[in-house]
């Protein structure tokens, strides 16, 4: 029992990206398959920041003091990845608005049928 609790981070990190992957799976709305694919990408960066923490470490600070050090390159990747997804996240509803603009919906089954490709 004590294990489960002590993982609680990493079992409430698998229900965020539950909700994100049913969100993007689920759904036709366009803005709301973005907001899927963000609280999933957020359920991943929590899920890297949580395996840089270390018990009773500190920051990378080299002194005399300090024994054990956290390892921070899951943090800075973690940065670039927020910026990457900031990116990414503004091309999707820039798309979204063109689609909206040139097929009238932001419905995945009506615009698959406007093209003739069914659902």
């Amino acid at each position: 029992m004590d294990y489960a609790i002590g993982h609680l981070n990493y079992w409430l990190i698998i229900c965020v990206m539950m909700v994100g992957l049913y969100t993007l799976m689920s759904r036709g709305n366009l803005i709301k398959k973005v907001a899927g694919l963000n609280i999933f990408q957020t359920s991943v960066i929590l899920f890297y920041v949580s395996l840089g923490k270390l018990q009773g470490g500190t920051a990378p600070i080299v002194s005399p003091e300090f024994v054990l050090y956290a390892n921070p390159l899951p943090q800075v990747l973690m940065l670039t990845a927020i910026v990457v997804g900031v990116a990414t996240t503004a091309l999707g509803f820039a798309l979204i608005v063109r689609i909206k603009e040139a097929y009238g919906s932001m419905d995945e089954s009506e615009i698959n049928r406007m093209d003739g490709t069914g659902t």
